[in-house]
């Protein structure tokens, strides 16, 4: 299963609800997305070897350093292994110098996506759409691929 082709097929797939959503609903349309590699954790990989993609919108409009904060939400939450609106929440202890106080990552069964550049609430729902989109889609290639090899026990 290749995983930067996976991260491709849900952002994609996520794209014209990301638009509408800007287009609709936002104050900015623009942002920039972090996706983290799933298979890689904290206690055996560097935040840095652990992204796996980027994205970003309308990056000369920016306000902000909408990347950096993309990509403290995602140390915040891939650090903790769950979104980072938690840690801001209920742990605002553990925050760290440099951490953003801004939430809007996502943690679905070890996929951890994080937006930064539309409101938080916001952001939180597209990292969620794309971490969802994104073990779907890895369900979708398992499965497939169980149908293809019945007689294979384990992933390729």
């Amino acid at each position: 299963m290749d995983t930067r082709e996976l991260h491709e097929q849900a952002y994609a797939l996520c794209k014209p609800a990301i638009d509408l959503l800007l287009e609709q609903y936002a104050k900015r349309k623009h942002y920039h997305i972090v996706v983290m590699d799933p298979r890689k954790k904290p206690w055996e990989s560097s935040f840095r070897d652990a992204v796996l993609a980027e994205f970003s919108e309308g990056k000369d409009e920016w306000a902000h350093d909408y990347r950096k904060i993309a990509r403290s939400k995602a140390e915040q939450a891939w650090r903790n292994q769950q979104a980072n609106i938690i840690t801001q929440m209920l742990a605002p202890a553990t925050l760290r110098s440099g951490d953003t106080f801004y939430y809007g990552s996502f943690e679905y069964h070890g996929v951890i996506v994080a937006c930064s550049g539309v409101e938080p609430y916001f952001d939180m729902l597209i990292s969620g759409w794309i971490a969802l989109a994104y073990q779907q889609l890895a369900q979708h290639y398992v499965e497939t691929h169980k149908k293809a090899y019945p007689n294979e026990d384990y992933m390729p």
